[in-house]
């Protein structure tokens, strides 16, 4: 985050978590609700709310990160277009009252230590299917160089459709994010190519790159196989873990 910019997305998986834009019709963005789930340092909040102007709801289960955030990242205090829950994303994902309330749901979960999403399984992706809104649209950060990646993205294939899953390529520090969307089509690369231009004009944002980098998503043969234990190997070096404190 800049001092003199506290609104400007930074870091390039960040940028890319706000890919849902590609996917939602321009006439629909006015008024769409947007549900995050971890907060981080505040990067896709204070964008969402401030930028787009859109009413913006964020579930964090730390109640440090959300002091931290209002006393250093220029996070505001609530408002009509802001609510910052202190508590637990499965359980509000997963209760009923908010079945469709979402529109664009950003879900980055790692721990402190990022060494695995906090919330993965299949039936938590279920449960972010049920809380969108039909045309609702989902991006997740993983890391895409890791092996939980591929089961990470078939859990998510599961609750949406093969065919309503894409991917990014890796950005250098190995965040791969995954879009998935509930009730729509993706749009052709003509369509695309035009919504990106737009938002590079309107909001500064790399989309025209995005839409070079996002592919379908295809399952890797290996995933549907059972696990068995990996034979030795050589250590391979793993990617930088950055996490959205340093947005």
């Amino acid at each position: 985050m800049r001092i003199r910019k506290p609104q400007k997305l930074e870091l390039e998986y960040i940028q890319r978590m706000m890919a849902w834009l590609l996917l939602r019709e321009p006439e629909h963005l006015p008024g769409t609700r947007c549900l995050q789930l971890g907060l981080g340092a505040a990067a896709l909040t204070k964008f969402c709310r401030s930028e787009l102007r859109l009413p913006t709801t964020v579930v964090e289960l730390n109640p440090q990160v959300i002091q931290v955030c209002r006393s250093w990242f220029h996070l505001p205090e609530d408002d009509d277009r802001l609510q910052v829950i202190q508590g637990d994303a499965d359980r509000y994902v997963r209760d009923d009252a908010h079945i469709a309330s979402a529109d664009a749901l950003s879900v980055d979960l790692y721990d402190h230590e990022a060494a695995s999403p906090a919330l993965d399984d299949e039936a938590f992706y279920q449960a972010c299917w049920r809380v969108l809104d039909d045309a609702g649209v989902m991006t997740v950060n993983l890391f895409g160089r890791e092996a939980s990646f591929e089961r990470s993205a078939r859990r998510i294939a599961n609750a949406f459709g093969e065919d309503h899953v894409a991917v990014f390529k890796p950005t250098s520090d190995g965040n791969t994010i995954v879009l998935a969307w509930k009730g729509i089509d993706m749009p052709t690369r003509e369509v695309l190519a035009q919504r990106a231009e737009t938002l590079e004009t309107r909001f500064a944002l790399p989309a025209r790159k995005w839409v070079k980098l996002l592919s379908a998503w295809k399952p890797a043969a290996a995933v549907s196989k059972p696990d068995k234990p990996a034979a030795p190997q050589s250590a391979a070096p793993k990617p930088s873990r950055k996490k959205a404190s340093a947005a």
